[in-house]
């Protein structure tokens, strides 16, 4: 996140996988896995389990608010993720343990076919790394490498990228009616699959955003409210937010997984509750 807007809301936050049960005397039990920065959040489409993409791998989060992980032992940076039907696309840098082949200093493009089992190279091997990265509903990837403010595309899973307009954005949505954008001038959508841009009317400024499944958009704001879209275009202040916004995705029409200073926090109609709190 390199502008000056999300430079001014984005810090490091670590999140420690919390039991339920005190323990009344020492445990011999494995310590709880330990959650660095978080890059992005998505639904599991097996079951009601969460990807959670972080600096130290995936991990999984369960309703209960169960922490697992990282999934395959995979210790890569994470810092592009996104959830195309089955496949998993991510990028980032490489860890300790990853294997060579993948890519270093930078992954890539990297894809999983068995929700993070295993991982193969797929684009830019060793030479980009993607901080902006997004699947839309056809499956067309969208993502912005650090080393250009290009936006690139690819319609092929990830093999072959060409470029569309270029666009400093913190962070990309997309829906069947176009590519939204949260930039410092304000969100910005793009009808002719990125190749052009225009300022949305009325829209809060966004640092973070996703798509719901009816085509409406929840973000984050600067000012520290978490807003949700209509249908009819308008916008509501759904929440508010507790320090800056590391990740957040639309996980259903009326539920919203962000991280915040509380953690790993669930947004419903019936308020927010911490998943799994901030250590």
């Amino acid at each position: 996140m390199k502008y000056s807007l999300i430079v001014a809301s984005v810090t490091a936050l670590t999140l420690l996988a919390s039991g339920c049960a005190a323990a009344t005397e020492p445990s011999q039990e494995a310590v709880p896995p330990s959650i660095d920065h978080v890059h992005g959040i998505a639904a599991d489409p097996r079951g009601d389990e969460l990807f959670i993409a972080t600096h130290n791998g995936i991990f999984t989060i369960a309703p209960t608010g169960k922490v697992s992980g990282p999934i395959g032992g995979y210790d890569f940076d994470a810092m592009g993720f996104t959830v195309a039907d089955e496949t998993i696309f991510a990028s980032g840098h490489p860890g300790l343990q990853t294997p060579t082949e993948l890519g270093s200093p930078n992954l890539g493009i990297i894809r999983s076919d068995d929700f993070g089992e295993s991982w193969s190279p797929v684009a830019f091997t060793s030479i980009e790394d993607f901080h902006v990265l997004t699947a839309g509903p056809d499956r067309t990837l969208y993502g912005i490498g650090s080393s250009t403010i290009d936006l690139l595309i690819s319609t092929d899973n990830g093999t072959e990228w060409t470029r569309g307009a270029p666009l400093a954005a913190a962070d990309l949505a997309t829906t069947d009616d176009g590519v939204y954008a949260a930039t410092e001038e304000g969100l910005q959508v793009s009808t002719d699959r990125g190749t052009t841009f225009t300022l949305v009317s009325d829209a809060p400024v966004l640092y973070s955003l996703d798509a719901r499944p009816d085509g409406t958009l929840v973000g984050a704001g600067i000012d520290g409210g978490l807003w949700s879209q209509a249908t009819d275009g308008t916008w509501a202040k759904l929440d508010s937010l507790v320090g800056p916004v590391q990740a957040l995705a639309a996980i259903s029409a009326d539920r919203t997984v962000l991280v915040d200073d509380r953690g790993i926090v669930e947004v419903t109609p019936n308020g927010s509750a911490v998943l799994s709190p901030a250590g």
